[in-house]
């Protein structure tokens, strides 16, 4: 009896992949420099950071090689800190690399990086757990369905600073908001309730959907059946979810655009949700 894979996103990166390509090869010099909502790095610098994370994948969990020791990662902030250096260092030394050999790098690790990720078994334990959902040990489907999250919003990143749309579509969006998620009861977890309390969260658009969360015996969970009368709900349309839950958009621009029902203030913890390691 096989298993079900609770979030799929593997067969997904080959299309995230030639969108980001395609895009890419479309830029002007000038869509290049252009700034992005990902603090001061520019077009060129998210492709390089989408290049360093092919790479890094490859070297540190394929290849077994991490070049330097990882040192103060076993706290939360420990391990962003240690992320952020890399990411920095990464970014800085590919100010020399000219866009073509980005472009043609990210096409050519892409493939390899694809073809690691289907050698994994969903259900093994992952190298890297998904901390901004407060686990300790993940699974490979859920370290894979992060990856796919991290690729689908900075190629996003890089769509709206050169206002091109894409990729909202259902196929590509939902499992993305559906992964985000995840982080909803860890996002709740110092909020304390009476038992039974529930909070509703709907994403509206054609690639939303709902969650719901309940409190009890000291945790929130989330539900399979529908509560009929939630404590608080909270309706966030599709464009703004993603960028609040990537720290893309600021706790009170949010609030303005958020449609919040029941008891508010409960339902207002949405707002500190991350779901990057940030």
């Amino acid at each position: 009896m096989s298993v079900i894979i609770p979030i799929k996103t593997i067969h997904l990166f080959q299309i995230l992949d030639q969108k980001l390509i395609e895009l890419l090869n479309s830029l002007t010099s000038e869509d290049w420099a252009r700034p992005t909502m990902a603090g001061q790095w520019t077009v060129k610098d998210i492709a390089a950071h989408l290049l360093d994370g092919n790479l890094r994948t490859l070297s540190m969990l394929r290849d077994k090689f991490y070049g330097e020791k990882p040192e103060g990662v076993d706290t939360y902030h420990g391990m962003v800190a240690y992320l952020n250096r890399l990411n920095a260092d990464w970014v800085r030394a590919y100010k020399r690399v000219s866009p073509k050999v980005l472009v043609d790098m990210l096409a050519s690790s892409g493939e390899e990086y694809r073809q690691y990720l289907v050698l994994l078994n969903p259900f093994e334990k992952a190298e890297w757990a998904v901390a901004w959902a407060g686990e300790t040990e993940s699974e490979n489907w859920f370290h894979i369905a992060r990856e796919y999250t991290e690729k689908w919003h900075h190629q996003k990143q890089i769509r709206e600073a050169v206002g091109v749309g894409g990729l909202m579509e259902r196929e590509l969006y939902f499992p993305l908001i559906q992964t985000f998620m995840m982080a909803l009861p860890h996002t709740y977890r110092n909020v304390k309730a009476s038992n039974g309390s529930s909070i509703e969260v709907v994403i509206t658009g054609d690639g939303g959907g709902k969650w719901e969360i309940e409190y009890a015996k000291q945790n929130w969970k989330f539900v399979e059946n529908k509560i009929s009368n939630p404590s608080a709900q909270v309706e966030i349309r599709q464009e703004d979810a993603w960028k609040l839950f990537t720290k893309g958009l600021s706790q009170e621009e949010a609030e303005k655009r958020i449609n919040f029902k029941g008891n508010v203030e409960l339902g207002k913890e949405i707002l500190k949700m991350v779901a990057v390691m940030a």
